[in-house]
C-alpha cells in the first residue's frame, strides 16, 4: 500500500504517456480542414501548456508559504516546479511552431498567442537568473519568492486574457472558438484529457528528481564546509602546541 502511494503514481504517469503516444499517432481523427493529421498534436501540446499552467501555479504556492514560514524546503519545491514549468513551456513552444508551420505556413508568425507566450517565457526565464543574481541564499529565496509571485500574475493575462481580446490565428481568439471544433469528437477525448493529467505527472516527478538532486548537493556542501572548520580547528591548535613549545 505503501508502495502505491508513493511510487505508483509514477507507474501511472509512464503508463498514460505511452498510451498518450501510442494513441496520440494511431487512433483514427477527424479530417478538419487545413489541420488534417496535425490535429494528432492536441494531444502534446496543448496538454504541455495546461501541464506548465499547473507547474506554475503549485511553484505560486510554494513561494507564499516560503514568504509565510520560510523554510528552505519550500523554496526547493518553488524553484524546481518553476524549472519543470520552463522546461514545458519550452516544448510547448515547440510543439506550437510545428504545428503553424503546417497550418499557418511559418514557424514564426508574430501571432499574439505566439508572442505573449514567449514574453511570459522570458519572464520565468528572468526568474531563474535573478537566483543566480543574488549570492545570500535567505535573501535569494525571499526576493525569488516575491517575483514569482508577480510572474504568475503577468503570467495568465499573458496567457490566457490577452490572447482572446484581439485577433488571432490562434484557437481561442476573438472570433476562432477554442477546442470546439475537435475537442469534443469522441476519438480524441479518449486520449487528450488523459494526456494532460500524463505529461503534469511527469513534470511532478522531474520536480522530485531535481528537489532530491538539490538536497543532496546542499547535504554534501554542509559536510565539506563541517570537514573543512574540522581541519582548520586542528590547524590552529596543532599551531598553538607548536607556539607554546
Amino acid at each position: 500500500m505503501q508502495w502505491i502511494k508513493t511510487q505508483g503514481w509514477k507507474l501511472l504517469s509512464l503508463l498514460i504517456l505511452i498510451y498518450t503516444i501510442i494513441g496520440g499517432f494511431l487512433i483514427p481523427v477527424p479530417r478538419l480542414p487545413i489541420l488534417n493529421e496535425t490535429v494528432r498534436n492536441l494531444f502534446f501540446h496543448v496538454p504541455m501548456w495546461f501541464g506548465m499552467l499547473v507547474l506554475l501555479l503549485v511553484s505560486l504556492v510554494y513561494s507564499i508559504r516560503y514568504l509565510r514560514k520560510g523554510r528552505a524546503h519550500d523554496d526547493d519545491y518553488a524553484l524546481e516546479f518553476v524549472r519543470s514549468g520552463i522546461f514545458f513551456g519550452i516544448l510547448g513552444i515547440l510543439t506550437g511552431m510545428w504545428w503553424a508551420k503546417f497550418t499557418w505556413g511559418d514557424y514564426w508568425s508574430g501571432d499574439p498567442k505566439q508572442n505573449a507566450s514567449a514574453i511570459a517565457l522570458l519572464i520565468y526565464l528572468g526568474y531563474m537568473l535573478l537566483r543566480n543574481s543574488v549570492a545570500d541564499e535567505e535573501k535569494r529565496a525571499k526576493i525569488a519568492a516575491v517575483y514569482n509571485i508577480f510572474a504568475f500574475a503577468a503570467y495568465i493575462p499573458l496567457i490566457y486574457i490577452l490572447p482572446r481580446l484581439v485577433d488571432s490565428l490562434h484557437p481561442g481568439a476573438e472570433g476562432n472558438p477554442a477546442f470546439s471544433a475537435y475537442d469534443y469528437d469522441n476519438q480524441l477525448k479518449q486520449v487528450f484529457y488523459i494526456a494532460i493529467l500524463g505529461w503534469t505527472l511527469l513534470g511532478v516527478w522531474l520536480t522530485q528528481l531535481h528537489v532530491r538532486l538539490r538536497r543532496s548537493e546542499r547535504k554534501q556542501l554542509e559536510r565539506s564546509l563541517q570537514q573543512t572548520n574540522s581541519t582548520n580547528k586542528k590547524t590552529k591548535k596543532s599551531n598553538s602546541s607548536l607556539e607554546s613549545l
